[in-house]
């Protein structure tokens, strides 16, 4: 795959992102899950210490993700087990907590008003945390912020910045009930988007010429764009930052043990670890590799 000098630099940049957002969430006060527990050492803890405060005795936890939203949970063609971000995210955080991690398919945006009812202990699939949100499920801390762009065909010299689409008269593909979806009404208004159940629909959409520009997070669109590269690319524009979180029910009792677990990954660095994987050019699967 052959990455341009401008592509390369956009993906330094949001490792650097990511990682000033992970040493940063900790302290970040717009969650709802009260006071967020203090960076510890485990190296240094004993018994009485923080661990086993937080220590789930081997509870099973079930974890709502779409399997169709790289690179956050796919299932590989052909394979049975699921694979991305949030299932590498999620068994760390039980193997600090001492849970198990029992994934649930759920659809998108099902999902929020099945957590909500006490039907899924939690959601991952790069939720972001919104005010709207926060009225009916609880959220843990931030454990990373993604901007929202627009992603376009190669090569079409009609957008070159956000301001070129939200100008126009591009037609704008999302997914339904998303914060992408929201912004895209507040910049372009209804007549010009159309919305799809999945993203890898509306980039599907793309590549074929049926919409313009798709509005997304920019960590999945590196996903999307993967080996892609030759077809589609994001504008550099940012147009919002979305503070991510896992949802819980209002009642939960699980926040302060996965806040944290979301500590420990990030002081042990598994957060860039894996960030590394996911959100750079290591990355490469697309929607023809794997199931649909």
């Amino acid at each position: 795959m052959t990455k341009s000098t401008s592509r390369v630099w956009r993906l330094l940049a949001l490792l650097l992102a990511f990682t000033l957002i992970a040493a940063a969430c900790g302290d970040d006060d717009d969650t709802n899950a009260g006071d967020d527990p203090a960076p510890v050492d485990d190296t240094d803890m004993d018994d009485d210490g923080d661990m086993a405060t937080h220590d789930l005795e081997g509870r099973t936890v079930t974890v709502g993700v779409e399997n169709a939203y790289l690179p956050f949970n796919y299932v590989p063609v052909g394979g049975t087990e699921g694979e991305g971000w949030d299932y590498d995210a999620w068994r760390e955080i039980c193997r600090i907590v001492n849970c198990v991690a029992e994934f649930v398919v759920a659809g998108w945006p099902d999902v929020i008003d099945q957590v909500a009812q006490g039907e899924i202990d939690t959601a991952a699939d790069g939720i972001s945390i919104t005010d709207e949100r926060k009225e009916i499920v609880a959220y843990s801390q931030a454990y990373m912020t993604v901007d929202q762009k627009f992603i376009k065909a190669v090569g079409d010299d009609r957008f070159n910045s956000a301001d070129d689409v939200i100008n126009g008269d591009a037609l704008v593909g999302t997914q339904v009930g998303t914060t992408n979806f929201e912004l895209a009404d507040e910049l372009v208004g209804g007549d010009r988007i159309l919305a799809f159940d999945q993203f890898g629909l509306a980039i599907q959409a793309l590549i074929q010429g049926d919409v313009d520009v798709v509005i997304i997070d920019d960590a999945a669109g590196q996903g999307y764009v993967g080996e892609n590269a030759d077809s589609v690319e994001l504008i550099d524009d940012a147009l919002q930052a979305d503070p991510l979180g896992f949802i819980f029910p209002q009642d939960t009792d699980l926040i302060p043990a996965v806040d944290y677990a979301i500590d420990m990954m990030r002081d042990s660095g598994f957060l860039d670890e894996i960030g590394q994987i996911y959100f750079t050019d290591a990355f490469t699967v697309t929607y023809d590799d794997i199931e649909g």
